[in-house]
């Protein structure tokens, strides 16, 4: 038989330690459990009776048998006892210890399965008492047995899925009120809303129910639940209903009519988003969305606007004495900002034209050309101060309320045809046209303030009355002569539009954008990736303006 010598350092002095190679017993001898092997302890010497260590993988029976005390403590409510089994005594204990209060669980049976190596599935099932309510709650979980590298003995791996397979870190179980009471939501007339008939509503629904379920008189849910930790991303998860809630009735601001036309609009795109508004109090009519389920674009995009920005810019220079409607304002085929070379649609150009002319046909130069005699911050100031453009919106729903940041140069020179950094979406493009309409800022909500007693955005600053009148006058030639009146065509009373088009890095098309008014109507949509505002956004908003 071969032998093989080794050296080693045990307790300071060198040993010498011989293993047998060949066919002799297996390191740890035959009398050990399964699957164990053996070591001395740090400062044992060949031929005492220090205790042996056992290491190596864990047996599934001595996982079986862990796992067996450590549920049988659990159950008894010996917690402490319970949490000793684990690899993290303190953790477990205060989990434990909660576990019962917190999901006010009268009765506990756990019931373990075979174990599979180190892993034990087991089954939880309770009897759930509170306030007068009681109800059964079984579901399935597992734990993992391993060796302490200290003590060698087999130790459950405290998880917070010991408890429940889906909790995470800092979750608890609960049973209580779940949640915001539901709404019964209802528009301006009192028809309720649901998202069965409007499943473009779903999520404005859910965010009124977060924000006004309180406010509302309703009652919650009376749940078992997954309370989420403080820092965690998720909402809380419900396992089982045992009560439901009592809906409190919510007026919004929506007009029931007006919405089902807006989603009949964007649905004939394969992608649109649409808003309308009451210019005269801000008040938000519809919003609608295509496809119906996925991210709110109508309220919560962040796009650029293209040129029905341009309402913004000229807004600016009308007040700053720069333009006016019939002032001769040609509008060049080429122009340099910055060391940027900017030129027309097609290198078109109007050579004589008045400003209200090139506001009419949205020829970009005739904007793009005033860049130098403007400071970096005017456009921003103008959108902020009189059009209330990024200002903190109180809509009662999440909102992104648009940004025009402060640029130079040529990023600000395309800022005045609503690119570089200029971001919207249907709902503040609508507030343009509104507050073109209205002759003044009025912020979008959905429910009033007077339930809540939130503070509505207020412009700084008011239009000025012959920039108002001179808008009017530009929007209403868009819409009867210019780039809108295809499809503005044949809509009677107090009109007014502008088109867009912007262009998206990486993009084959432009995004369409289209917005105008119509008395005390004002809506704005957007079609991505589809080409001119005024062929593809224009019919959205055209079929929301013909069904008031």
């Amino acid at each position: 038989m071969r032998r093989e010598v080794r050296f080693g350092v045990v307790g300071g002095a060198v040993a010498l330690v011989m293993a047998a190679v060949g066919g002799c017993a297996p390191f740890g001898g035959s009398d050990d459990k399964p699957g164990e092997q053996h070591v001395k302890a740090a400062d044992g010497q060949a031929g005492d009776s220090a205790p042996k260590v056992p290491t190596g993988p864990l047996s599934a029976r001595e996982a079986q048998a862990t796992a067996q005390r450590f549920l049988s403590a659990w159950q008894s409510g010996d917690h402490r006892g319970a949490a000793a089994l684990t690899d993290d005594p303190e953790a477990a204990d205060a989990a434990l210890s909660g576990y019962r209060k917190q999901a006010h669980f009268a009765k506990l049976t756990l019931t373990p399965g075979k174990a599979g190596g180190d892993k034990v599935p087991y089954t939880i099932a309770a009897e759930i008492a509170y306030k007068g309510l009681k109800s059964p709650v079984s579901y399935g979980t597992s734990l993992t047995v391993a060796r302490d590298a200290k003590t060698g003995e087999p130790r459950v791996t405290w998880r917070p899925t010991v408890l429940h397979p889906r909790l995470g870190k800092g979750d608890i179980l609960r049973t209580g009120e779940s949640g915001a009471p539901p709404i019964k939501a209802v528009d301006r007339d009192g028809k309720e809303l649901t998202k069965a008939a409007h499943p473009t509503l779903a999520g404005v629904l859910a965010a009124l129910r977060e924000r006004y379920g309180d406010k509302a008189g309703g009652k919650p849910d009376v749940a078992f639940f997954i309370h989420r930790g403080k820092n965690a991303k998720r909402a809380d998860h419900t396992l089982k209903v045992l009560a439901k809630g009592t809906p409190g009735t919510l007026r919004t601001t929506l007009d029931s009519g007006l919405q089902a036309a807006a989603e009949k609009a964007v649905r004939s795109k394969s992608r649109a988003s649409a808003v309308a508004l009451k210019p005269s109090t801000g008040e938000i009519l519809a919003i609608a969305n295509a496809p119906a389920q996925g991210f709110n674009t109508a309220t919560q995009g962040s796009l650029a606007p293209g040129s029905t920005m341009k309402i913004v810019t000229a807004a600016m220079l009308l007040d700053k004495g720069m333009t006016a409607p019939n002032k001769s304002h040609p509008c060049p085929k080429f122009v340099t900002v910055g060391g940027w070379k900017f030129q027309n649609l097609d290198k078109s150009e109007i050579k004589k034209g008045t400003f209200a002319q090139s506001f009419a046909a949205s020829c970009n130069n005739a904007f793009i050309s005033q860049a130098k005699k403007l400071a970096d911050d005017d456009l921003t100031k103008e959108a902020r101060d009189v059009f209330g453009i990024g200002l903190n919106w109180q809509t009662g729903i999440p909102t992104f309320d648009g940004a025009v940041p402060v640029q130079s140069d040529a990023q600000m020179a395309a800022s005045l045809i609503g690119q570089g950094g200029v971001r919207m979406n249907p709902l503040t493009v609508a507030s343009l046209a509104a507050t073109v309409r209205g002759g003044g800022f009025h912020q979008p909500y959905i429910v009033a303030p007077s339930l809540d007693g939130r503070t509505l955005a207020k412009a700084p600053r008011a239009m000025k009355p012959r920039t108002a009148s001179d808008l009017k006058s530009l929007m209403k030639l868009t819409a009867t002569s210019g780039t809108a009146a295809q499809a503005m065509s044949g809509l009677g009373g107090d009109i007014g539009a502008k088109t867009g088009s912007a262009e998206v890095d990486g993009q084959e098309k432009p995004n369409a954008w289209f917005t105008a008014y119509r008395d005390d109507l004002a809506a704005a949509a957007v079609v991505p990736a589809s080409g001119h505002g005024g062929t593809n956004a224009g019919p959205v908003v055209r079929a929301i303006l013909m069904a008031k």
